[in-house]
């Protein structure tokens, strides 16, 4: 048997862990609304455990935090690391005379959404601005097998998002005018009504919005850990960004204010390997349970993602290399988009049935990319016989394929 201490990333995740990171997916933050979960949770997360000479960024367009580590010490080589607060969400579009209330499906598949409990956010109208959830609707299409048309019971033909709505059960007379009393009106946000759980695999879970709260979460119990054993020449940026799924438009305008040296995405990835219809395609081989994603292509800096795979390699951190073409798709496209000069990449973790209500994953993977990160954190301030990265190293870093050593 062997002696090997095992590293974090291939334990089970702990019980307080897990739920905390069930408490962060569980934050009903759809788009343009996503401080209850940087307000909310991680927030007073954060100022629990972080040094008191720490400082919290906020932002007057968005309710996006950056958990500055080093405030003011512009001189100090910074680090941005982003996960993404905001969930993909249904939007109110009309409300019918028979109480059906017809609704955007946004970046949902329609037929995924059929018969999911949903809760609906709306004003009160007698107060803007205060909030009210409805729970208890489902999201509908057709109603019934009997009212649908010969093509869409064999599966010849699909759903339409303009087939989908909102079912509240309501009958009776002035049905739309009830709806409309409880504050209900165009634009209003509806989200998947589905917290995680351990799945049946080992180390499993599942549910929805682990795009992206488990970003969030990888940035927060990264800060958390080292906040045990602080930096000493790396400033830190802690960012929990909005708007990604439109856009990346949180993150730009953030990263676009603070000019980090060095950006991070933290966002899911896919699993390739077991996603159905895709063996033609001749997917990069990523699998769930096999350790986090790191991307290659597009705006990211091979110079950087060589260190975080040395710093894996190191301590032994199962990694996955991803690729890209134009675009990452994340938040490390926000240097890039802000027009700035940052060194970038993108760090993933490979998940399933991505933007349903039944996204699974696998704790490995995630803690597997909060110590590759700790890793990678640690060997950037050790560089330079113990005075950290320099913004030199990042300019001089860039690979020379003309000194590339021939192997014919």
């Amino acid at each position: 048997m062997s002696n090997k201490i095992k590293g974090a990333w291939e334990k089970s995740m702990p019980k307080l862990q897990f739920d905390f990171m069930r408490k962060v997916l569980a934050a009903p933050s759809p788009i343009g609304l996503e401080a209850a979960m940087s307000y909310g949770v991680l927030k007073p997360a954060f100022e629990k455990f972080m040094p008191k000479s720490s400082a919290i960024h906020q932002f007057k367009g968005n309710a996006g935090i950056v958990v500055d580590t080093h405030p003011g010490r512009d001189d100090m080589t910074s680090v941005m690391i982003i996960g993404h607060a905001d969930k993909i969400r249904l939007q109110v579009r009309k409300i019918d005379s028979d109480g059906k209330i017809w609704i955007n499906t946004d970046s949902f598949l329609p037929c995924t959404l059929v018969g999911h409990e949903v809760t609906l956010f709306c004003q009160n109208p007698k107060n803007p601005g205060n909030y009210r959830s409805i729970d208890g609707g489902t999201i509908e299409a057709l109603g019934a097998i009997h009212f649908s048309e010969p093509a869409q019971r064999t599966g010849e033909k699909g759903l339409k998002p303009e087939m989908m709505y909102l079912e509240l059960q309501m009958h009776g007379k002035d049905c739309k005018k009830r709806i409309e009393e409880l504050g209900i009106r165009a634009g209003d946000p509806i989200i998947l009504n589905r917290p995680i759980k351990r799945g049946f695999s080992e180390d499993s879970f599942y549910g929805a919005y682990l795009d992206n709260g488990l970003g969030c979460f990888v940035v927060a119990e990264i800060a958390k850990l080292l906040a045990k054993s602080p930096l000493k020449n790396i400033r830190v940026l802690y960012t929990i960004a909005t708007h990604e799924e439109i856009g990346r438009f949180g993150a730009t305008a953030i990263a676009g204010e603070l000019k980090p040296d060095i950006l991070i995405g933290s966002d899911v990835n896919h699993d390739y390997d077991a996603a159905p219809g895709m063996s033609a395609k001749r997917m990069n081989p990523l699998t769930m349970g096999k350790g986090f994603s790191i991307t290659k292509g597009s705006i990211t800096s091979e110079h950087l993602n060589s260190i975080i795979e040395e710093a894996c390699m190191a301590e032994g951190i199962p990694y996955q290399m991803d690729f890209s073409g134009r675009d990452t798709g994340t938040d490390a496209m926000a240097a890039a988009l802000a027009g700035f000069d940052a060194a970038a990449t993108s760090i993933g973790f490979p998940i399933r049935n991505m933007h349903t209500i039944s996204e699974t994953g696998h704790t490995a993977d995630v803690l597997a990319a909060i110590h590759g990160m700790i890793a990678t954190f640690r060997a950037m301030d050790e560089m330079n016989r113990g005075k950290g990265i320099t913004r030199d190293d990042l300019k001089n870093g860039h690979p020379r394929l003309d000194t590339a050593t021939s192997l014919t």
